[in-house]
């Protein structure tokens, strides 16, 4: 939407452009590695779904206070907050060690959340034993080949898988500015077409997935649109955490934080992003588990 597709947007999740996701390429690890360059802006900016998209979560997961979670790629701990203020006892896995030293402080009331190092060896063999593996905007970075079995290993019978995706989209009812802004993009190679990212055109690819991967029942989507607004300076600070936008060459990227922060101080100093939650949940099969390799 801001000319390149941010890395750590929407779960599987494409539009009517034949491309390859970063996420899904052999630059996956690398690109995955830049949101702990600058954790401090990334707590600050990112947006975080409404409220009550997590009191969904908890009912369609069958959660209840003292339930417990593991949550894949917190980040800066955004979206545990929430889990926590539900009375959750989520274990939270960050690989980034600025990230996870952000969650540590931004979790310190919540002494049932603990963070731990390395997916592989919370999600790897083990125990079944929690209720629900959660991640929001973090479950596409971890190998399709094996997300579904580790997940999988890890749940109770009767756990839920639950992944929550928050895309930008362009609506026809967005300001003039998501296409305006493009002059800024083209100036420095990188323009992209805003009616390509309609919500109706994002389409839900997890669902599919999970019915192919054999570990879990039928999975159910939930889709609605929701809006934050940004001044001059925190849309800056945004972008500025965008996987696409750290690709530019560094003098590129200057530039166009520079022409675009004019751009929204000229209209008003303030922009409103549109964001699409979807939210899938699926239950643990009843059938035996494979091995993750």
């Amino acid at each position: 939407m801001d000319g390149v597709p941010d890395a750590n947007g929407p779960e599987d999740v494409s539009t009517d452009r034949d491309a390859t996701p970063p996420r899904e390429s052999d630059q996956r690890d690398v690109l995955r590695a830049t949101f702990d360059q600058d954790a401090e802006a990334y707590d600050r900016s990112r947006p975080v779904a409404p409220d009550d998209v997590f009191d969904e979560v908890m009912q369609r997961a069958s959660l209840s206070a003292g339930s417990t979670v593991v949550e894949i790629g917190p980040g800066t701990g955004q979206a545990t907050r929430h889990l926590a203020a539900r009375g959750l006892q989520v274990v939270a896995v960050e690989l980034g060690p600025h990230l996870a030293e952000r969650a540590r402080a931004n979790l310190a009331a919540f002494s049932e959340c603990q963070r731990r190092d390395g997916i592989v060896r919370v999600l790897g063999p083990g125990t079944a034993c929690f209720d629900t593996v959660f991640a929001c905007n973090s479950f596409h970075w971890i190998d399709r080949d094996v997300r579904f079995v580790k997940a999988a290993t890890v749940l109770r019978p009767g756990g839920h898988l639950v992944v929550l995706a928050t895309p930008w989209v362009v609506p026809e009812t967005a300001d003039r500015f998501w296409w305006e802004v493009q002059d800024d993009w083209a100036a420095v190679g990188a323009r992209f077409d805003p009616s390509t990212m309609h919500p109706d055109l994002i389409r839900d690819d997890l669902a599919p997935a999970v019915r192919a991967s054999g570990v879990f029942d039928e999975p159910t989507t939930t889709r609605r649109t929701f809006e934050v607004t940004f001044t001059a300076e925190g849309y800056a600070t945004n972008l500025s955490t965008q996987s696409g936008f750290k690709e530019l060459p560094e003098n590129a990227r200057a530039e166009l934080i520079a022409h675009i922060r004019q751009r929204v101080e000229d209209q008003g100093g303030r922009v409103t992003v549109h964001l699409l939650a979807m939210l899938t949940v699926a239950r643990r099969a009843r059938t035996p588990l494979p091995n993750p390799q």
